[in-house]
């Protein structure tokens, strides 16, 4: 019986093994996800697109939603989770995981949906081994094209084409917000008129997609290598400063709280445009100044 477990294990370890580097190179054809939906009956709709073609802002949409960190940890975010179960221990409104991109995509590219300690195992062990085969860029790439973004639909692409009637390559920074906003629950939210609380996390998520490209946290998606790798955290770096400026505050920490009490800011943020360029004031003519009239000479009298 022993040695029976023990081969058992050593051919699951193989097997993952050889599992995860196919999956390096090659689409991951089905997910346990898509079959569950198909034999509830559903059609599958999904159109796989490289992440070279996909907005740069859905990228970032995604890691303003769900893994602020992405491109500095190594899979796991300790904070996140930290966080988490500080809040679903509270009992407070909607029950939040602490579950990174990588650990996401390990999940659905390989396992099945569900909790469990047994498929949380699982799911680290998988993890482990995208996050040493697999590029960031890879890890983004799969997650993008196989993430559930509404009823029998999957991947980015898929949920633009759905949502928005047009692809993933040109969504503007409110639709690409709109889309990560369901990720969380895809089957009971809505991209296209989204209401409370999705609203307000879209909002916040646009708002954030800025804070992503401003501060570098996409960097691993851009050839920059991998953003906050230093000894100190990212929030506490020195700013350098020219003589006679001012200190720039260093950015606030993530939170899990910033994004389940976002405020309810109106509609969506428009999209940016540039200002139209200021006309030149005309020159003023110069006035000449005013002439002066010649003075009367007195006319003497006759003198007597």
């Amino acid at each position: 019986m022993i040695g029976w477990a023990i081969r058992a294990f050593f051919l699951f370890i193989i097997l993952s093994l050889l599992w995860a580097a196919l999956y390096m190179v090659v689409v991951p054809p089905i997910t346990f996800t898509m079959v569950g939906d198909t034999l509830d009956g559903r059609k599958i709709s999904r159109d796989w697109m490289p992440l070279s073609q996909i907005d740069d802002d859905v990228e970032r949409a995604a890691i303003a939603a769900e893994d602020s960190k992405f491109c500095m940890h190594n899979g796991f975010d300790q904070d996140a989770i930290a966080a988490a179960m500080r809040r679903n221990a509270q009992g407070r409104g909607v029950i939040r995981g602490g579950s990174t991109i990588s650990q996401q995509t390990a999940k659905n590219a390989f396992l099945w949906q569900g909790g469990g300690y047994f498929r949380k195992g699982l799911e680290a062990w998988f993890t482990l081994l995208i996050e040493t085969m697999w590029s960031k860029e890879r890890i983004m790439e799969v997650y993008l094209n196989i993430a559930e973004t509404g009823i029998g639909t999957y991947g980015a692409n898929a949920g633009a084409q759905r949502y928005f009637r047009k692809d993933a390559s040109n969504l503007t920074r409110n639709e690409a917000a709109r889309i990560a906003a369901v990720l969380p629950l895809p089957k009971e939210r809505d991209a296209v008129t989204p209401r409370g609380f999705t609203r307000r996390y879209g909002n916040s998520i646009a708002a954030r997609i800025r804070v992503v490209a401003r501060d570098g946290l996409d960097s691993c998606l851009r050839g920059q290598g991998v953003a906050g790798q230093a000894d100190e955290p990212l929030e506490t770096l020195p700013v350098k400063k020219k003589a006679g400026t001012k200190t720039v505050p260093a950015p606030r920490p993530e939170r899990a709280e910033d994004y389940l009490q976002a405020p309810d800011i109106g509609a969506p943020v428009p999209a940016e445009t540039p200002p139209p360029p200021k006309e030149a004031p005309a020159p003023e003519e110069a006035t000449p100044p005013p002439s002066e009239e010649p003075k009367a000479e007195p006319v003497e009298g006759n003198q007597r």
